[in-house]
């Protein structure tokens, strides 16, 4: 797949995602940028998204900001599926019976069948601040999409009928929610103090299907669909302590699981997506010109049950301020399971002012695993 069509895929997957509608994504480039961190060094106007307490750690002088929008997109495609499948297509369009032709056809689909799954994730967020001493409250909205794809190639002994016979099996997530951040500071025993608590609804949707490889195209994966919404709460702490702040939140309090359609070829025992409680503690350092974060996840998030696909993060994220005008960002992610590369992230920030904010965000896990995202707020 050529970068134009892969960027218009992942706009589509952006504006699909409010109907398809969810967790563990974040499409914010400020904290993108510094390794997906934000648990205790967030933004108020973000908080909702990585941990409500944040949401009463503001200035005096700041009276509402929104968040309108953020965007996020990723593709992880280690083995080049993509490619590989548009050149056999249009290999398939001039075919002959040749032998010359029959071992090429033979080459790709041994090419396909010992090729790791493909993934493409787009998400959005958007978020309106009102911080105040009594309570503070954030509503918010965000979603996000993840569409896996895995040749199932066929074991049949004539080359065409192998051709024929094999298909390009899709898994998708897509997830959104909305609702209200409430959060308020308590000195407890000396000690500067915030809690936060999420009420939001969420839908959640899964879709499988198998299509033929000569058929398979990404931007199909929505043909099927299963849907399932509920209500569920985010916690969320900080301890202040001189220029340290410790967080943990608990996103996700009640677990979920939606069905997923039979669907063979990424193995056995695929009958549901697990949206799992995510605990994740964190520390963030913070200093007129620098700030450093560390988000360590104390549980794993299971997904697709049947596929090994198991995530779990550690997180680290460096800022440099110059004076509140511009910052420099870079961070680095650890997946414990080991199913994730290890990501280098990156990222510029622009606040003239301090009333527009646009940020800007890269990550980069080796060739063909990449990901953009971009922020656009505006602070009163």
């Amino acid at each position: 797949m050529n970068n134009k069509r892969m960027f218009a895929l992942s706009v589509s997957a952006i504006l699909l995602a409010p109907n398809v509608n969810a967790a563990n994504k974040v499409a914010d480039a400020r904290g993108n940028a510094m390794g997906n961190t934000g648990v205790a060094s967030s933004h108020y106007l973000t908080a909702p998204f990585y941990n409500p307490a944040l949401g009463a750690n503001f200035k005096a002088h700041d009276d509402f900001a929104i968040l309108l929008p953020a965007i996020g997109a990723s593709f992880d495609d280690v083995d080049e599926n993509l490619t590989t499948i548009d050149d056999l297509q249009s290999f398939m369009d001039d075919f002959t019976s040749s032998q010359a032709d029959i071992d090429q056809l033979e080459a790709y689909l041994n090419e396909l069948d010992s090729n790791a799954p493909l993934t493409v994730t787009a998400g959005l967020g958007f978020a309106f601040a009102l911080p105040m001493n009594t309570v503070s409250v954030n509503f918010f909205s965000r979603a996000y999409v993840e569409v896996i794809a895995s040749a199932n190639i066929s074991n049949a002994t004539d080359i065409e009928d192998r051709y024929d016979q094999s298909t390009v099996n899709m898994l998708a997530f897509g997830y959104a929610e909305f609702g209200f951040a409430f959060s308020k500071t308590f000195t407890l025993s000396g000690e500067r103090v915030s809690f936060g608590i999420t009420p939001k609804y969420q839908r959640m949707n899964t879709y499988a299907q198998a299509v033929s490889v000569d058929d398979f195209d990404l931007d199909d994966y929505d043909e099927s669909e299963i849907t399932k919404d509920a209500f569920n709460l985010d916690l969320g702490t900080v301890w202040y302590k001189d220029n340290f702040q410790v967080g943990l939140a608990v996103k996700d309090l009640f677990s979920q699981k939606v069905d997923v359609q039979p669907l063979s070829g990424f193995g056995s025992g695929i009958d549901t997506y697990k949206l799992d409680t995510q605990v994740t503690v964190a520390l963030a350092y913070f200093s007129d010109y620098f700030i450093a974060a560390i988000d360590a996840d104390l549980t794993k998030q299971t997904r697709f049950q049947g596929v090994d696909d198991d995530t779990q993060f550690v997180r680290v994220g460096i800022e440099g301020n110059a004076w509140g005008w511009a910052q420099l960002r870079a961070g680095y992610e650890v997946d414990l399971q080991g199913t994730l590369d290890n990501t280098i992230t990156a990222g510029i920030g622009m606040s003239p002012f301090d009333v527009v904010k646009l940020d800007l965000a890269g990550s980069y896990a080796g060739e063909n695993q990449l990901g953009v995202s971009a922020s656009l707020a505006f602070t009163f």
